[in-house]
Protein backbone atom coordinates (compact mmCIF):
# COMPACT_ATOMS: atom_id res chain seq x y z
CA UNK A 1 0.00 0.00 0.00
CA UNK A 2 1.16 3.07 -1.15
CA UNK A 3 -0.02 6.88 0.68
CA UNK A 4 0.28 9.44 -1.75
CA UNK A 5 2.26 12.69 -1.26
CA UNK A 6 2.47 14.04 -4.84
CA UNK A 7 0.79 13.87 -7.93
CA UNK A 8 1.84 15.57 -11.43
CA UNK A 9 0.01 16.65 -14.09
CA UNK A 10 0.03 15.88 -17.80
CA UNK A 11 -1.54 17.23 -21.23
CA UNK A 12 -2.99 13.79 -21.71
CA UNK A 13 -4.84 14.24 -18.35
CA UNK A 14 -6.55 16.99 -19.75
CA UNK A 15 -7.56 15.58 -22.70
CA UNK A 16 -9.09 12.85 -20.20
CA UNK A 17 -10.95 15.24 -18.68
CA UNK A 18 -12.17 17.18 -21.75
CA UNK A 19 -13.24 14.13 -23.08
CA UNK A 20 -10.86 14.06 -26.07
CA UNK A 21 -8.89 10.89 -25.29
CA UNK A 22 -11.10 8.11 -25.99
CA UNK A 23 -14.78 7.57 -26.01
CA UNK A 24 -13.92 4.41 -24.07
CA UNK A 25 -12.66 4.99 -21.10
CA UNK A 26 -13.81 3.33 -18.23
CA UNK A 27 -16.35 5.85 -16.00
CA UNK A 28 -16.26 6.53 -13.40
CA UNK A 29 -12.74 7.20 -13.76
CA UNK A 30 -9.83 8.30 -11.34
CA UNK A 31 -7.39 10.35 -13.51
CA UNK A 32 -3.59 11.28 -13.69
CA UNK A 33 -0.98 8.82 -14.28
CA UNK A 34 1.87 10.08 -12.26
CA UNK A 35 2.69 9.92 -8.37
CA UNK A 36 4.94 9.34 -5.10
CA UNK A 37 4.14 8.24 -2.13
CA UNK A 38 5.12 6.63 0.78
CA UNK A 39 5.18 2.84 1.35
CA UNK A 40 3.12 2.00 4.43
CA UNK A 41 2.64 -1.61 4.69
CA UNK A 42 3.61 -4.71 2.08
CA UNK A 43 2.36 -8.23 1.27
CA UNK A 44 4.32 -11.65 2.69
CA UNK A 45 7.36 -12.15 0.84
CA UNK A 46 7.65 -8.21 -0.92
CA UNK A 47 11.50 -7.34 -1.21
CA UNK A 48 13.27 -5.29 -1.60
CA UNK A 49 10.62 -2.71 -1.50
CA UNK A 50 10.09 -1.77 2.42
CA UNK A 51 7.42 0.24 4.40
CA UNK A 52 9.04 4.08 4.71
CA UNK A 53 10.60 3.83 1.58
CA UNK A 54 9.47 6.46 -1.67
CA UNK A 55 8.45 5.01 -4.29
CA UNK A 56 6.49 6.02 -7.89
CA UNK A 57 4.20 3.10 -9.69
CA UNK A 58 5.06 3.16 -13.33
CA UNK A 59 3.13 4.94 -16.19
CA UNK A 60 2.36 1.28 -17.55
CA UNK A 61 2.16 -1.39 -14.24
CA UNK A 62 2.37 -4.16 -16.98
CA UNK A 63 5.09 -2.62 -19.33
CA UNK A 64 8.18 -4.64 -17.11
CA UNK A 65 10.70 -5.18 -19.81
CA UNK A 66 11.41 -5.49 -23.66
CA UNK A 67 8.89 -4.17 -26.05
CA UNK A 68 5.75 -2.89 -25.43
CA UNK A 69 2.77 -4.52 -27.18
CA UNK A 70 -1.39 -3.50 -26.76
CA UNK A 71 -2.04 -5.10 -23.71
CA UNK A 72 0.58 -4.03 -21.95
CA UNK A 73 -0.13 0.01 -23.14
CA UNK A 74 -3.57 -0.39 -22.17
CA UNK A 75 -2.20 -0.85 -18.67
CA UNK A 76 -1.77 3.19 -18.48
CA UNK A 77 -2.88 4.79 -15.28
CA UNK A 78 -5.11 7.38 -15.71
CA UNK A 79 -7.23 6.45 -18.72
CA UNK A 80 -7.93 3.03 -19.71
CA UNK A 81 -6.68 2.22 -16.42
CA UNK A 82 -7.67 3.96 -12.70
CA UNK A 83 -5.44 6.62 -12.10
CA UNK A 84 -3.90 8.11 -9.02
CA UNK A 85 -5.39 11.21 -8.21
CA UNK A 86 -6.68 9.46 -4.65
CA UNK A 87 -5.07 9.22 -1.11
CA UNK A 88 -3.65 5.69 -1.19
CA UNK A 89 -3.09 2.91 -4.38
CA UNK A 90 -2.12 -0.78 -4.40
CA UNK A 91 0.01 -2.38 -6.75
CA UNK A 92 2.29 -5.08 -7.51
CA UNK A 93 5.99 -4.64 -6.68
CA UNK A 94 7.04 -5.03 -9.70
CA UNK A 95 5.43 -2.29 -11.09
CA UNK A 96 7.01 -0.07 -8.42
CA UNK A 97 10.32 2.05 -8.54
CA UNK A 98 11.66 2.46 -5.42
CA UNK A 99 13.18 6.54 -5.33
CA UNK A 100 16.63 7.12 -3.95
CA UNK A 101 18.08 10.52 -5.48
CA UNK A 102 15.15 12.69 -3.46
CA UNK A 103 13.53 12.42 -0.70
CA UNK A 104 11.07 14.84 -2.17
CA UNK A 105 7.72 13.82 -3.31
CA UNK A 106 6.59 16.54 -5.28
CA UNK A 107 9.71 16.42 -7.72
CA UNK A 108 9.64 12.51 -7.89
CA UNK A 109 6.31 12.43 -8.92
CA UNK A 110 7.75 14.22 -12.22
CA UNK A 111 9.74 10.73 -13.10
CA UNK A 112 6.99 8.21 -14.47
CA UNK A 113 5.73 9.94 -17.71
CA UNK A 114 7.30 12.62 -18.50
CA UNK A 115 11.17 11.54 -16.83
CA UNK A 116 10.50 7.92 -18.46
CA UNK A 117 9.67 9.78 -21.78
CA UNK A 118 12.38 12.14 -22.17
CA UNK A 119 14.68 8.96 -20.78
CA UNK A 120 13.32 6.88 -23.47
CA UNK A 121 13.90 9.19 -25.84
CA UNK A 122 17.35 10.18 -25.72
CA UNK A 123 18.98 7.25 -23.88
CA UNK A 124 17.39 4.25 -24.45
CA UNK A 125 16.48 5.06 -27.95
CA UNK A 126 18.83 7.80 -28.75
CA UNK A 127 21.99 7.21 -27.20
CA UNK A 128 22.85 10.82 -26.69
CA UNK A 129 26.08 11.53 -25.24
CA UNK A 130 28.73 14.48 -24.48
CA UNK A 131 28.70 17.39 -27.22
CA UNK A 132 25.91 16.11 -28.59
CA UNK A 133 23.31 19.03 -29.62
CA UNK A 134 18.99 18.57 -29.06
CA UNK A 135 16.73 20.61 -29.36
CA UNK A 136 13.49 20.89 -27.10
CA UNK A 137 10.11 22.61 -27.35
CA UNK A 138 8.50 24.65 -25.04
CA UNK A 139 8.70 24.35 -21.58
CA UNK A 140 6.02 21.58 -20.84
CA UNK A 141 7.34 18.65 -18.48
CA UNK A 142 8.99 16.22 -21.29
CA UNK A 143 10.82 19.30 -22.21
CA UNK A 144 12.23 20.19 -19.13
CA UNK A 145 13.13 16.68 -18.11
CA UNK A 146 14.96 15.75 -21.34
CA UNK A 147 16.53 19.84 -20.66
CA UNK A 148 17.97 18.29 -17.31
CA UNK A 149 18.72 14.74 -19.17
CA UNK A 150 20.73 16.28 -22.04
CA UNK A 151 22.64 18.44 -19.90
CA UNK A 152 23.38 15.51 -17.26
CA UNK A 153 25.01 13.74 -20.16
CA UNK A 154 26.72 16.89 -21.13
CA UNK A 155 24.55 17.59 -24.41
CA UNK A 156 24.09 20.89 -25.13
CA UNK A 157 20.47 21.86 -25.80
CA UNK A 158 18.50 24.73 -27.46
CA UNK A 159 14.90 25.60 -27.02
CA UNK A 160 12.37 27.58 -28.49
CA UNK A 161 9.78 29.21 -26.63
CA UNK A 162 7.03 32.14 -27.08
CA UNK A 163 7.70 33.28 -23.67
CA UNK A 164 10.81 35.69 -23.06
CA UNK A 165 10.90 34.45 -19.05
CA UNK A 166 9.96 30.54 -19.59
CA UNK A 167 13.82 31.03 -21.93
CA UNK A 168 15.55 32.81 -18.86
CA UNK A 169 14.08 29.95 -16.64
CA UNK A 170 14.95 27.52 -19.12
CA UNK A 171 18.65 29.00 -19.76
CA UNK A 172 18.68 28.69 -15.71
CA UNK A 173 18.23 24.96 -16.30
CA UNK A 174 21.04 24.46 -18.50
CA UNK A 175 19.61 25.75 -21.77
CA UNK A 176 22.27 26.74 -24.20
CA UNK A 177 20.33 28.79 -26.14
CA UNK A 178 16.90 30.13 -26.51
CA UNK A 179 14.91 31.11 -29.94
CA UNK A 180 12.01 32.58 -29.40
CA UNK A 181 9.59 31.20 -32.21
CA UNK A 182 7.02 34.25 -32.22
CA UNK A 183 9.77 36.72 -33.08
CA UNK A 184 11.63 34.26 -35.19
CA UNK A 185 9.01 32.14 -37.10
CA UNK A 186 11.84 30.36 -39.90
CA UNK A 187 13.64 29.13 -36.27
CA UNK A 188 14.76 25.84 -38.03
CA UNK A 189 16.53 28.45 -39.78
CA UNK A 190 17.88 29.73 -36.91
CA UNK A 191 18.49 25.82 -34.72
CA UNK A 192 20.97 25.35 -37.99
CA UNK A 193 22.60 28.36 -37.45
CA UNK A 194 22.91 27.96 -33.81
CA UNK A 195 24.94 24.24 -34.77
CA UNK A 196 27.29 25.87 -38.09
CA UNK A 197 24.74 24.91 -40.42
CA UNK A 198 24.81 20.79 -39.40
CA UNK A 199 21.59 20.60 -37.24
CA UNK A 200 20.88 18.91 -34.15
CA UNK A 201 21.52 15.55 -33.40
CA UNK A 202 18.21 15.15 -31.66
CA UNK A 203 14.89 16.72 -32.03
CA UNK A 204 12.78 16.37 -28.76
CA UNK A 205 9.56 16.51 -30.93
CA UNK A 206 6.41 17.16 -28.51
CA UNK A 207 4.08 19.17 -31.07
CA UNK A 208 3.94 16.75 -33.91
CA UNK A 209 1.78 18.18 -37.15
CA UNK A 210 2.42 21.86 -36.59
CA UNK A 211 6.56 21.46 -36.17
CA UNK A 212 7.03 18.54 -37.65
CA UNK A 213 8.44 19.58 -41.05
CA UNK A 214 10.49 22.36 -39.02
CA UNK A 215 12.17 19.70 -36.90
CA UNK A 216 13.27 17.60 -40.02
CA UNK A 217 14.59 20.82 -41.38
CA UNK A 218 16.39 21.33 -37.87
CA UNK A 219 17.78 17.49 -37.71
CA UNK A 220 20.98 16.95 -38.94
CA UNK A 221 21.80 14.24 -41.76
CA UNK A 222 21.22 10.50 -39.83
CA UNK A 223 19.83 12.39 -36.79
CA UNK A 224 16.57 11.57 -34.59
CA UNK A 225 13.72 12.84 -33.86
CA UNK A 226 12.04 11.59 -30.84
CA UNK A 227 8.13 12.39 -31.95
CA UNK A 228 6.45 12.14 -28.65
CA UNK A 229 3.29 14.40 -28.93
CA UNK A 230 1.24 15.37 -31.29
CA UNK A 231 -1.60 18.90 -30.62
CA UNK A 232 -3.06 18.81 -33.67
CA UNK A 233 -6.65 17.14 -33.59
CA UNK A 234 -6.08 15.64 -37.54
CA UNK A 235 -3.30 14.53 -39.27
CA UNK A 236 -0.41 15.66 -40.27
CA UNK A 237 0.64 17.06 -43.79
CA UNK A 238 4.41 16.01 -43.92
CA UNK A 239 7.13 15.66 -46.39
CA UNK A 240 8.19 12.76 -46.50
CA UNK A 241 10.98 13.05 -49.36
CA UNK A 242 13.34 15.22 -46.50
CA UNK A 243 12.88 12.56 -44.28
CA UNK A 244 14.20 10.18 -46.96
CA UNK A 245 16.86 11.89 -48.03
CA UNK A 246 18.41 13.40 -44.79
CA UNK A 247 18.67 9.55 -43.70
CA UNK A 248 16.26 10.75 -40.48
CA UNK A 249 15.28 8.36 -37.82
CA UNK A 250 11.74 8.91 -36.39
CA UNK A 251 10.84 6.74 -33.19
CA UNK A 252 7.29 7.33 -32.30
CA UNK A 253 8.12 7.29 -27.94
CA UNK A 254 5.07 6.34 -25.87
CA UNK A 255 6.54 6.81 -22.21
CA UNK A 256 8.85 3.17 -21.68
CA UNK A 257 8.95 0.45 -19.31
CA UNK A 258 9.82 -0.33 -16.04
CA UNK A 259 13.48 -1.79 -16.20
CA UNK A 260 14.03 2.32 -18.13
CA UNK A 261 12.24 3.42 -15.19
CA UNK A 262 14.97 1.69 -12.82
CA UNK A 263 17.65 2.54 -14.92
CA UNK A 264 16.76 6.40 -15.18
CA UNK A 265 16.76 6.37 -11.34
CA UNK A 266 20.18 4.61 -10.82
CA UNK A 267 21.39 7.48 -13.69
CA UNK A 268 23.11 10.32 -11.33
CA UNK A 269 22.83 12.13 -14.58
CA UNK A 270 19.03 12.99 -14.99
CA UNK A 271 17.54 14.45 -11.58
CA UNK A 272 14.33 15.99 -11.14
CA UNK A 273 13.88 19.42 -11.31
CA UNK A 274 11.84 21.28 -8.84
CA UNK A 275 8.22 21.62 -10.10
CA UNK A 276 6.78 24.42 -11.10
CA UNK A 277 4.01 24.97 -8.62
CA UNK A 278 2.37 22.81 -5.99
CA UNK A 279 -1.49 23.33 -5.03
CA UNK A 280 -2.89 21.49 -2.23
CA UNK A 281 -5.28 18.56 -2.85
CA UNK A 282 -8.25 20.60 -2.03
CA UNK A 283 -7.35 23.02 -4.96
CA UNK A 284 -6.80 20.81 -7.79
CA UNK A 285 -9.52 21.85 -10.34
CA UNK A 286 -7.54 25.19 -9.79
CA UNK A 287 -4.12 23.12 -10.66
CA UNK A 288 -5.88 21.90 -14.17
CA UNK A 289 -6.75 25.50 -14.54
CA UNK A 290 -3.32 26.31 -14.44
CA UNK A 291 -1.92 23.66 -16.12
CA UNK A 292 -4.36 24.65 -18.95
CA UNK A 293 -2.93 28.20 -19.43
CA UNK A 294 0.07 26.94 -20.13
CA UNK A 295 2.32 29.33 -17.64
CA UNK A 296 4.67 26.46 -16.35
CA UNK A 297 8.01 25.56 -16.79
CA UNK A 298 8.03 22.14 -15.69
CA UNK A 299 5.61 19.93 -14.03
CA UNK A 300 2.36 21.14 -12.14
CA UNK A 301 1.66 19.19 -8.35
CA UNK A 302 -1.10 18.09 -6.44
CA UNK A 303 -0.03 17.41 -3.19
CA UNK A 304 -1.88 14.86 -1.30
CA UNK A 305 -0.37 14.42 1.70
Amino acid sequence: MIRLGAVSLNYRDLLVIRGHYSKKLPLPLTVCSDCAGTVTEVGEGVWPIRPGDLVCPAFMPAWIDGLVDEKKARSALGAFAQGVLTEQVCFHQNSVVRIGRTKNAEAAASLPCAGVTAWNALVTQGHVSEGDTVLIQGSGGVSVMALSIAVGYGAKVVAISSSESKMARLRELGAAHTINYVETPAWEEAVREWTGGRGVDHVVEVCGAPTFNKSVRAVRMGGRISLIGNRAAGAAEVNLTPVLMKHVCVQGIFVGSVEMFKDMENSSAAPPPPPDRVFPFEEAREAFRYFESAAHVGKVVIQVS
